[in-house]
């Protein structure tokens, strides 16, 4: 049995909080005051009541959204993350997502032992699942036509780049994926999508229903906006800030649709399932 303490987040944090407990494990949980948690989760009034003791204090991802507040949308108030690692002992082991250097630095400096689960191979895979039929389910409400017989285009060939187009042929979709790479390409053309050379891709974007971006870069600015068609439908899969001009967007009136965290959004169980088994693999290292 080992001792958590889970500290903000959203609905994956508090399905893992009942995953965990479901195991024998003691979990303290913080910051995750509007929601419902399993009674056996000690809800605590403070950082350092719940992460006293703990085995690994488990923090969200991303860790932060703006102006270095932590994410926590099920909190009841707001709450820097500097007074998160202010309440954390030396030598814990703290897991959150998407960290950035200097905050990985201060940790250090403070004796935290920080690791940065977002980084994870095994997660980043399978996160790719989640995320990819989110997109599918959001093409599905906003688009007016099926997704059978659409065209469709994915910009990157990373993991969700993959997931998706595997996903999207499966509903018979006719699919052009983008990428820079040469290895890339052929990937694309032996899966039997249509590949695109990134630097090809604003003369062929006016053909598309469905433009998806996976590529956390900006690659649809003014010049690829104005060549998409104004009934066509834009996600944007990249975390901040994203792969699209969304004020130019806007002004043309085009739909774009910037869908961050879908994990959580589309299957939190799934979700806190994955993140659980991350960080036991993290834990299993760490005491090797």
């Amino acid at each position: 049995m080992k001792s958590f303490a889970v500290i903000g987040g959203d609905s994956r944090q508090a399905r893992l909080c009942g995953l965990l407990v479901q195991e024998g494990h003691q979990v303290s949980a913080f910051a995750l005051e509007r929601c419902s948690l399993p009674p056996q989760v000690r809800v605590c009034a403070s950082v350092r009541e719940a992460c006293s003791g703990a085995d690994c204090v488990i923090l969200p991802m991303p860790l932060s959204r703006e102006q270095e507040m932590l994410n926590a949308p099920l909190a009841r108030e707001a709450l820097p993350v500097s007074d998160v690692f202010a309440g954390i002992e030396a030598g814990t082991l703290v897991c959150g997502g998407a960290i950035d250097a200097q905050r990985q630095a201060a940790a250090g400096q403070q004796g935290i032992r920080l690791i940065d689960y977002f980084e994870r191979e095994e997660l980043a895979v399978l996160n790719a699942v989640p995320t990819a039929e989110g997109a599918v389910q959001i093409a599905m409400q906003e688009l007016p036509i099926t997704i059978s017989q659409s065209r469709c285009l994915i910009i990157g060939n990373g993991r969700i780049g993959k997931a998706l187009h595997t996903r999207l042929r499966g509903l018979n979709a006719e699919v052009s994926v983008a990428a820079r790479k040469q290895q890339d390409l052929a990937w694309i053309a032996a899966s039997g999508g249509h590949p695109v050379r990134l630097a090809d891709l604003e003369n062929e974007l006016g053909s598309f229903d469905l433009i998806v971006n996976t590529a956390p870069a900006p690659v649809l600015g003014k010049s690829q906006l104005r060549r998409v068609r104004k009934d066509a439908l834009i996600i944007d899969l990249a975390s901040r800030p994203g792969g699209v001009d969304f004020d130019y967007a806007r002004e043309l009136g085009l739909r774009v649709n910037w869908a961050l965290s879908l994990p959580g959004k589309v299957a939190p169980l799934t979700s806190a399932r994955i993140v659980r088994d991350t960080i036991a693999n993290i834990m299993e290292e760490e005491a090797r």
